[in-house]
């Protein structure tokens, strides 16, 4: 679970004029742009960048937030070669879209990649001792030990992994209305609403999954929660089930650690934390910064290195 990061050489570090931390994911992608000395400039927005919908895709995106950044702050996009950039991406824990995305850098002049799991890690406790369970359209959760060592629980990928997130939610609420079509299941709400959106004929459901991914998907979650909001059963029952996949990640991160302070995080983590027993709400505590805070602390720390190794080359 370390950085990987791609160093230009001493002269082009010290061309270095911009700093970008990015946090993409299989939604969106944030850029948050400081100038050397780490004063905030500007924030931008794009759409998805996890690694597992294609690398080409990622970099698109990470280069139009951070074009919107620079927007954001009044300012002319900069060169690659004078911008550090910190990423922390959905799927950097495979090893071949990693190396692919790290081998197409257009040129900056530091590039600095780990898990989006990682930077959540890093912005959510000031780079100290903690565990953050991040669940949006995926899941992963990620531990930082007393003793500095870090460990990661999850964040294997839809459709295999991703328990707790979004598209795990709304693809099982999809099984649930193909269960109720034919009889399996009785008709419930959450069937009815979920038909309502998609369909409710047999053809309607496999066409609508022969194009879905995990964003598709997790377009369905908010159906889930809505109808358990009213009292529908196997909404609730869900919730409670992908609430308690998140509280096995932590469970497999704890390793007979003292308990560690806890950092919910994601549209969907944060409402499930809520379904947790009392002894792990208990743990819970409020972000110190998010996962673009995290990846500008991986970028800065690896800028800082990376000069003092050329200095003393």
């Amino acid at each position: 679970m370390s950085a990987q990061p791609a160093p230009g050489t001493g002269a082009s570090l010290h061309a270095v004029r911009y700093v970008a931390g990015i946090d993409g994911g299989g939604t969106g992608t944030r850029a948050r742009l400081q100038d050397r000395a780490g004063t905030l400039l500007g924030q931008g927005e794009a759409g998805p960048s996890g690694l597992g919908q294609g690398v080409m895709q990622a970099w698109r995106h990470v280069l139009q937030a951070l074009d919107a950044a620079f927007a954001a702050a009044g300012l002319a996009p900069a060169a690659p070669a004078h911008i550090a950039l910190g990423l922390g991406l959905a799927g950097a824990g495979v090893a071949a879209q990693r190396e692919t995305f790290l081998g197409t850098d257009p040129g900056f002049a530091l590039c600095v990649l780990d898990n989006d799991g990682v930077t959540q890690l890093l912005g959510a406790h000031g780079g100290g001792a903690g565990l953050v369970v991040a669940a949006g359209t995926g899941s992963v959760a990620a531990a930082c030990y007393a003793d500095g060592r870090t460990a990661q629980a999850g964040g294997w990928g839809f459709p295999v992994g991703d328990e707790g997130s979004g598209a795990w939610l709304g693809l099982r609420a999809m099984q649930h209305a193909m269960a109720v079509l034919d009889t399996r299941e009785a008709p419930t709400a959450l069937s009815q609403a979920l038909f309502d959106q998609v369909g409710s004929t047999g053809s309607a459901l496999l066409a609508w999954c022969a194009q879905a991914g995990a964003p598709q998907y997790a377009h369905l979650a908010p159906l889930v929660f809505a109808e358990a909001e009213r009292g529908d059963a196997t909404a609730m029952a869900l919730l409670q089930a992908a609430a308690d996949e998140l509280r096995r990640l932590v469970d497999a991160l704890q390793q007979g650690q003292p308990a560690l302070p806890v950092v919910a995080s994601g549209s969907v983590g944060v409402r499930l934390a809520a379904l947790w027993p009392a002894s792990l709400r208990e743990r819970v505590v409020p972000a110190e910064g998010d996962s673009a805070e995290g990846a500008l602390h991986l970028v800065r720390a690896a800028l800082a290195a990376a000069v003092a190794a050329a200095e003393v080359g």
